[in-house]
């Protein structure tokens, strides 16, 4: 009978209640039992399933089900699991424990599961109907935090009230720390509420507590307050740095308000921003701002400086538009941004250029042609130019072979193409301090230049001799300016020289107006491909292999007077130039050239035997990669026709070792006591076929124990998985047990007598100490001021649930050092420890 009301149970949505007489001691085996079939307003809605490996008894008495070893019970959304489960059908309760094994190890704990929130206890008491339950010595896990009091009590709405328990995101059995209280609300998906809280490393309670907690407890991202850190800097005074607050604006945004105070008056300020639209779109946005005062206003040391920069970074998914795109990357500010920003990244302290692009491209479907509107922007913080260049709009046709269709298969014009490429620029350079919104009317007017750019090439390529690629090509250049300029010396200034004389200046006027100017251009070139192969039947080197690519090209460019002019200088000489020379393409092309030009590419490879577990295989090994040699002739010179011989070539050695090098061969004479060049052969002139006036070879080491690989985890999302693997380099891999690389470069240069050598030594490395403890390190050696270049070490600590980080610059102008040490978890990002000293503070 208890196995039928097990399986009917298992089946039915209900359950059937069996009424017996209990007033007799045994059942007849002739009587009939009623089954009350009524279903009672009480009764649970859901199906119940429930199983157990030892042993099941049921009491139809007490109707009650013992479940007994691995027992496990589910009703809807709700699964229970424990070593014992005793389940209560006329009062919908169902109670677990779990139990010790012979060594008093506790088994079998009750697992509590709903709605993808989960809790271990020692026992527990639950009420199907009701939804409430009281649970004693609960573990439960809470966003990244988990959560363990010794009582429980669950709610219809699984808010749950703990008594004396703790919160801690470490993931022990016995936590490295505790937030330790008497009492703890967490309400689902919102917050986690505590009482009096002390802070515990280990068993042992510290003096550090808070009067009460609050902790977010929502998945993905959720708005709070972001806690300074605070410090003292002997230079501009105590701190508050990094405090703020975050905004999170769903999955797809959220912004960052961050800021920095000092005591003597400096303090910064920056707004940040991440976006994403899945398959959409992605970025970043960023804008600093800091007043800087170094000093006492009394004193003749103070300064002031405002810094400001902007950053911005913008990309589309391809799948978005297939036919338009859109793109930004920005960088902009200040030219002293990142000497004087308290919080300057060192490799932005490192550069010297920055550049900024956005862009829009599209796509016109069944058509060669694509239209490119973008902005640009670059400066220079050592030039202080800044040059800017908006709007640039580019309209391209691409190759087209508009006689393929009505050509034989070996007639030379089927395989004529012919492309076209428009530019619009419109762009001003002008130095940073006179870049201002007050004079954007002037520098519109007297700074800007403009023009457009039409380029049409038209090509063919066909075979000659079988062996040889001939490649005829004709190129047309169009120019369009809105403005020209003229010269003339003035001698109506006015002005004299001490002797009495006048001075007479150069004038530059300006003429607007549409002008236009072109050139065409004719080249032509020859290659083939030569094969040279020598084999070995004995050794491990099986084979040399030798390509070797000769081509020899000519180009011609006829003379253009268009927009040629001259004016007389003081000494009557005529001088020559262009009215376009200020043009936003600059001086077009008027020179007459006619040149021939040579260049020969090896490639050098051999084959060596190795053997594996399969057999023998044979492995390609590479010798010389582009071993290449060039040079030209200009018939258009009267003397020193030839070019220099110019050599080059690379080769890796092993796996571990890159060899890089290029030098130059002049093969005329120089005179012996000025040091020129001469019409005279280096041969006749001293028996050497050239003169050796510069080269350069580079030799780039690398060790390393292990590669950088793409991660997965359980425990990120795709975002934040998307977003580590994109950027390997900003986190601490363990995986890589060591790396070292050097890099070595030598440079030569005697173009005359004197002979100048450089050396720059570069290297870096990363080591794994234990599996918990990592450093990786930077530096180099510069032999001509005989001193270490840009050093930076890093050592970070693993220590479980907390973490230690140090950043050391020992030496130059932004020497400096800092000391973290943090939980790892973002829902306690402000429980750290900080100790920071700028190069503000250490430079003399």
């Amino acid at each position: 009978m208890s196995e039928a009301l097990v399986a009917k149970t298992n089946d039915a949505p209900i359950f059937h209640f069996l009424h017996l007489d209990t007033n007799q001691s045994k059942i007849d085996s002739n009587q009939v039992i009623k089954v009350d079939t009524t279903i009672s307003k009480d009764a649970v809605e859901q199906k119940t399933n429930y199983k157990a490996k030892d042993s099941m008894r049921i009491d139809l008495i007490s109707q009650k089900i013992y479940l007994f070893g691995s027992a496990e019970v589910t009703y809807g959304d709700i699964n229970l699991k424990a070593d014992t489960i005793i389940v209560d059908l006329h009062n919908d309760l169902v109670f677990a424990k779990g139990k010790t094994d012979s060594l008093g190890k506790p088994v079998g704990q009750p697992v509590f599961t709903e709605s993808g929130s989960s809790y271990t206890a020692n026992e527990m008491t639950y009420n199907f109907k009701t939804k409430k339950g009281t649970i004693s010595e609960v573990t439960t896990q809470e966003g990244e935090g988990y959560v363990k009091g010794e009582k429980v009590k669950k709610t219809a709405t699984d808010v749950l009230y703990i008594k004396d328990g703790y919160y801690t995101t470490c993931n022990l059995d016995e936590p490295h720390f505790s937030l330790a209280t008497s009492k703890l609300k967490i309400i689902p998906n919102d917050k986690i509420v505590t009482g009096p809280t002390v802070l515990k490393i280990g068993d042992v309670p510290t003096p550090l507590g808070l009067p009460f907690g609050l902790f977010p407890n929502k998945k993905g991202r959720s708005s709070g307050i972001l806690i300074p850190a605070y410090g003292d800097s002997p230079r501009l005074g105590f701190f508050l740095k990094d405090g703020g607050y975050y905004l999170s604006f769903g999955e797809k945004a959220d912004l960052k308000l961050t800021g920095d105070i000092y005591s003597k008056g400096s303090y910064s300020g920056r707004v940040e921003s991440n976006y994403r639209n899945r398959y959409k779109y992605n970025g970043n946005f960023s804008l600093s701002y800091s007043n800087i005062k170094d000093g006492y206003r009394e004193f003749p040391t103070y300064s002031e400086s405002r810094e400001f920069w902007v950053n911005w970074r913008h990309s589309q998914d391809p799948k978005a538009r297939p036919n338009s795109n859109f793109s930004a990357s920005v960088q902009a500010g200040t030219n002293s941004n990142f000497t004087n920003n308290l919080n300057s990244a060192p490799n932005n302290y490192l550069s010297n250029n920055f550049q900024s692009s956005i862009t829009y491209s599209k796509l016109f479907p069944n058509s060669p042609f694509s239209l490119n509107v973008g902005a640009n922007h670059s400066q220079n913080t050592q030039t202080k130019i800044v040059s800017i260049s908006a709007p640039n709009v580019g309209l391209n046709m691409s190759r087209i072979f508009p006689f393929k269709g009505n050509s034989t298969k070996n007639n030379l014009g089927r395989n004529i193409g012919v492309s076209y490429s428009g530019n619009f620029k419109n762009s001003i350079a002008v130095a940073d301090s006179n870049l201002s919104i007050n004079r954007l009317d002037d520098i519109i007017a007297n700074e800007m230049q403009n023009g457009v750019k039409h380029n049409i090439p038209l090509s063919t390529s066909t075979k000659v001799l079988k062996y040889f690629t001939f490649n005829p090509a004709i190129s047309y250049n169009e120019f369009w300016y809105f403005k020209s300029i003229s010269k003339e010396f003035n001698t109506s200034a006015g002005l004299i020289d001490t002797n009495g004389n006048p001075i007479q200046t150069l004038d530059v006027d300006t003429t607007f107006g549409f002008q236009s100017s072109r050139n065409v251009q004719f080249s032509a070139g020859l290659s083939t491909k030569l094969y040279g192969l020598l084999q070995f039947k004995k050794g491990k080197l099986k084979a040399i292999r030798h390509v070797m690519t000769p081509q020899i090209s000519y180009s011609f460019t006829p003379e253009v007077r268009d927009g040629l002019r001259s004016y007389t200088d003081t000494s009557g000489s005529e001088i020559e130039y262009s009215i376009y020379e200020s043009g936003v393409f600059g001086r077009p092309n008027t020179n007459r050239s006619n040149r021939l030009n040579f260049n020969l590419i090896n490639n050098l490879e051999m084959k060596l035997a190795k053997r594996s577990d399969t057999g023998m295989t044979v492995k390609k090994v590479s010798i010389f990669d582009n071993l290449g040699l060039s040079t030209g002739i200009d018939f258009e010179k009267d003397s020193l026709k030839w070019d220099a011989v110019r050599l080059s070539g690379r080769t890796r050695i092993s796996e571990i070792l890159n060899i890089a090098f290029s030098g130059t061969f002049d093969p005329y004479a120089i005179d012996d006591s000025t040091g020129v060049r001469i019409n005279k052969t280096n041969y006749s002139d001293n028996g050497k076929f050239s003169r050796f006036t510069n080269g350069n070879i580079s030799f780039q080491l690398q060790f390393k124990g292990g590669d950088k690989k793409k991660k997965t985890s359980d425990n990120a999302t795709e975002e934040e998985l998307e977003y580590i693997n994109n950027n390997l380099d900003q986190f601490i891999d363990f995986s890589i047990p060591w790396s070292f690389g050097v890099s070595y470069v030598i440079n030569y240069s005697k173009p005359a007598f004197d002979e100048t050598i450089t050396q720059t030594l570069n290297f870096n490395g990363e080591l794994k100490l234990t599996d918990k403890w990592k450093i990786d390190f930077n530096s180099g050696y510069d032999f001509e001021q005989k001193d270490v270049t840009y050093t930076n070490v890093n050592i970070y600590r693993d220590l479980h649930c907390w973490e230690l980080s140090f950043n050391w610059i020992p030496l130059g102008f932004q020497k400096s050092y800092s000391v973290t040490i943090n939980v790892k978890a973002s829902v306690l990002q402000d429980l750290k420890l900080n100790r920071r000293r700028n190069y503000y503070d250490l430079i003399n």
